[in-house]
């Protein structure tokens, strides 16, 4: 029901916690992916990765990602880099080992094909000494975990071909990231240069017995933890400063920063005492819970304050609305058009596990839509003035769904007449079978008078001619349904 155009090779040459979400980033976008790692745990610790990234990564979108490409495992470097499109350097931060990975990646690698590395503080051009084409290897600093969040930094040297820039920033955005050039080369780029200030003053915090851990923490995750996601530091004091803006704040806040409240330039001496006192005050902190059981903490967080952006476009929520419109689908089952192709989110089900009630109207609702953008009811057509309201939904629950499940719906138009729209939606799972219906019936309105309306011409046309194909299909069952006595 999905297809899968030719495929791209994505290579991994080290399999971390990093390389392993590189690996499971591409993999769930359709590419074959290649990891070579020479250690001997590296395909269980990239396959827990996996493990995770299937659970969350496509719960962010209300469309089906591509079909899974192929993963495989190597222990000769020529082999996995063989015909690559992309290449991702994950070694540890240590500069003659990236050096030597990076060379003997260059004897075997496609000379066309961009390698990207990991690093968070070395500069390219520190990466690119003794290199043989210095131009192929830019600094693509991904954030934990990688096939979630979406910021990649990009750091070009002068040794960089810009339209290579361009093209490698293409295949990071195909993926659903969001690359970041960075215009100068600096120790540690950007983002990691704003969290060192952070993680300096928390460990200042810390060694003066301020704080703890775990108030630190709170401190970021109840206060402007979340104000950040949305917005970044600038945009967020710019409404600090009222409506007089960004020049009131910064008047009347700015002599502050002469005062002396920060250690920014000084670090805490790493201690064992102070170094056993993080540690302990860590555990007591989250201690109860694995690594594995935090990463789905996360990522099940994430996931819904993602969506939540996604709703408004902001920050990367945007992000997301730009990939998942790649990724529409135009197929059909049984003759009857996929409206909706998606795996549902973890955030959709209760406390038995199983899909909540509302959502099956949401993604009855979902399907709705796409039907209208078929017909040519489009964002556009109702900016026009014109568009179609939900008047009446009944379902049918016939069988469970739970998070994690490929869900696709059809729709049928029992009736396309005039201002009424009549439409009939199955959710079938993967495996074929009808998990729920809704029957749905829409109302033509104009948005101007608030009252119904013919649909326009082209509008009613597709949709007759819709509505006579779909004719002389079986009428379903529960069409016209009740709850009896």
């Amino acid at each position: 029901m999905t297809h899968r155009s030719q495929s791209k090779k994505a290579v991994i040459v080290g399999g971390g916690v990093i390389g392993g979400g590189w690996a499971a980033r591409f993999l769930l976008n359709g590419w074959d992916v290649s990891v070579f790692d020479p250690d001997p745990q590296a395909e269980r610790k990239i396959g827990e990765v996996v493990e995770n990234a299937r659970r969350s990564l496509p719960a962010l979108y209300d469309r089906a990602l591509p079909r899974e490409g192929v993963l495989t495992f190597h222990d000769d470097l020529a082999k996995a880099v063989s015909n690559a499109d992309w290449i991702q350097e994950s070694a540890p931060e240590q500069l003659a080992l990236k050096h030597k990975i990076l060379g003997d990646i260059q004897k075997y690698a496609p000379a066309d094909c961009l390698i990207g590395s990991s690093t968070s503080g070395f500069k390219p051009s520190e990466l690119q000494e003794g290199s043989s084409n210095p131009g192929q290897i830019v600094v693509a600093h991904p954030f934990n975990p990688v096939y979630l969040l979406p910021l990649i930094e990009v750091v070009p040297s002068k040794a960089t071909d810009p339209s290579a820039v361009e093209a490698g920033c293409n295949i990071l955005k195909s993926v659903g990231l969001k690359p970041l050039v960075v215009r100068k080369e600096i120790d540690a780029h950007i983002a990691d240069r704003l969290l060192e200030a952070v993680w300096r003053e928390g460990l200042w915090l810390v060694n003066d017995g301020v704080a703890t851990t775990q108030e630190i923490d709170d401190a970021i995750r109840f206060g402007f933890g979340l104000r950040w996601a949305q917005m970044g530091l600038f945009e967020t004091y710019r409404i600090a400063g009222g409506e007089a803006g960004m020049e009131h704040f910064i008047s009347q806040f700015g002599p502050a920063l002469k005062w002396p409240w920060t250690k920014l330039m000084d670090v805490p001496d790493l201690t064992p005492e102070l170094i056993a006192r993080i540690a302990k005050q860590s555990d007591d902190q989250s201690g109860h819970m694995s690594i594995r059981e935090l990463e789905r903490l996360r990522d099940d967080n994430l996931v819904g304050m993602m969506r939540a952006l996604k709703k408004s476009g902001s920050g990367a929520g945007g992000t997301i609305n730009d990939h998942e419109a790649i990724l529409q689908s135009d197929a059909e089952i049984d003759d009857l058009p996929v409206t909706v192709d998606r795996q549902i989110p973890q955030s959709w089900t209760d406390y038995n596990g199983h899909m909540n009630e509302a959502h099956y109207i949401e993604i009855s609702a979902q399907a709705s839509d796409r039907f209208m953008e078929m017909i040519g009811a489009d964002a556009a057509y109702i900016a026009s003035g014109s568009s179609y309201f939900t008047v009446e939904n009944h379902v049918c629950y016939l069988q469970e769904i739970t998070a994690g499940d490929r869900i696709y719906v059809t729709t049928q138009v029992i009736a396309g007449e005039g201002k009424k729209l009549h439409l009939f939606h199955r959710l079938i799972t993967a495996s074929g079978v009808v998990a729920a219906t809704v029957e749905t019936m829409l109302l033509h309105v104009d948005l101007g008078t608030r009252r119904t309306s013919a649909p326009a011409g082209a509008v009613q046309a597709k949709l007759v001619d819709m509505a006579e194909k779909h004719r002389a299909m079986p009428r379903p069952e529960q069409i016209g349904r009740a709850i009896g006595a």
